[in-house]
């Protein structure tokens, strides 16, 4: 495989960093290795299977990763949530107490508020960093966050979270899914781990299922003794793929930057619209605190209509911009996180969250802005 050099930039680093050389032919691209039987004995005394998180398309998208997040290592898995479940469970066991942002992605709260809650873990949730102090207790083993959040980008003071975690000996874990490595790098910030759902932006392409975490060797190492049990692995044609994503993640954040804060600009100026989340927006809550970690505020949005009622007419009339779940490919998606990502949720724990009926979530692509801006324009006419 390629070196990984850490002087190199990121748009670099995506396109070399940790490629398979292939040197029966040399070519440029890794080879897809869809073997699942690997010969033993070999060289490197080691046993190669793919639920062992150790083949070498497994590798290549590890060591991408890790030199963009600038982290030891890293783990491939089959989505975003077999990637946090596995981390979490690695460093979770009955008794222990762990703290939680409170707005974070449906599938996540699901897994802690049922899954860990039934397994044992005591559960905090939290939305100032006053509220993170006051909730850690001398059984907290971890501290997770979600930033920008999903849906309402909030921001969290990551040096401050970070430090917080450390002070008590909680492991700190961030989803940075929304900001990707190149918009935002938390383990430079003090973070122990970093999770993504890699099905979003990394991959980029709206056709693979994937997940990563990112961190240190140690951390890395335990968390592949529990992986190796629980199976959530990442089969080689996806990392192909994957590894292929990845190669234009920076030339397309960039844009998802850009249309992003253009359209945030022209929705926040519209009469039907109430309210726009975009952290890029200078009287965003969080704007500073985004603007000190942040290179760049991402292709996610969300805004609140005047009239709730009005969603389906406005998504009826859409003709770019397709009413669809996930996020982070090259088109724009937009859905109700009511009735979508965040649709197991009670009604009072969506309040709670500040998701409400009206509120729209945009996952804004790479077209061309005149075009999103016009589709908008023709949808809200009817909102």
């Amino acid at each position: 495989m390629k070196p990984t050099h850490r002087s190199l930039k990121p748009s670099t680093q995506c396109i070399h960093a940790g490629t398979y050389l292939d040197p029966a032919t040399g070519g440029a691209c890794s080879p897809v290795f869809s073997s699942t039987a690997f010969a033993f004995p070999n060289p490197a005394n080691e046993n190669i299977y793919p639920r062992y998180f150790n083949t070498p398309n497994q590798q290549v998208i590890c060591r991408k990763l890790a030199a963009l997040e600038q982290g030891d290592d890293a783990l491939v898995f089959g989505s975003g949530m077999a990637a946090i479940s596995t981390l979490l469970f690695a460093h979770l066991k009955p008794g222990d107490h762990a703290v939680f942002q409170a707005d974070l992605y449906g599938g996540t709260h699901q897994l802690v508020t049922r899954e860990l809650a039934r397994l044992g873990v005591e559960i905090a949730f939290c939305r100032t960093m006053e509220e993170f102090a006051g909730a850690l207790r001398t059984n907290t083993r971890v501290l997770y966050v979600e930033s920008p959040s999903n849906p309402l980008l909030r921001c969290v003071d990551l040096t401050a979270v970070a430090s917080l975690a450390k002070t008590h000996g909680a492991l700190s874990i961030i989803d940075n899914t929304f900001a990707t490595p190149i918009n935002q790098t938390p383990l430079a910030l003090g973070f122990d781990a970093v999770v993504h759902s890699a099905t979003k932006y990394l991959n980029g392409h709206s056709d693979v299922n994937a997940g990563v975490v990112i961190a240190s060797s140690a951390i890395v190492h335990r968390l592949k003794e529990s992986a190796v049990n629980l199976g959530g692995m990442l089969d080689a044609n996806s990392c192909y793929q994957l590894e292929r994503g990845l190669k234009t993640l920076a030339l397309r954040i960039r844009q998802h930057n850009d249309n992003a804060s253009q359209l945030a600009r022209f929705l926040q100026s519209h009469s039907a619209v109430a309210r726009v989340n975009y952290p890029g927006l200078p009287d965003h809550t969080d704007h500073a605190t985004a603007s000190r970690q942040m290179r760049g505020y991402g292709g996610m949005l969300s805004f609140e209509l005047c009239d709730p009622g009005q969603a389906d007419t406005m998504l009826a009339r859409l003709r770019v911009v397709m009413p669809a779940l996930s996020l982070g490919g090259v088109e724009s998606l937009i859905c109700i996180p009511s009735r979508t990502s965040h649709r197991t949720m009670t009604q009072a724990e969506r309040k709670d969250a500040g998701i409400s009926d009206g509120l729209v979530r945009v996952s804004v692509g790479i077209e061309d802005i005149a075009d999103l801006v016009e589709d908008f324009t023709e949808a809200l006419k009817q909102a």
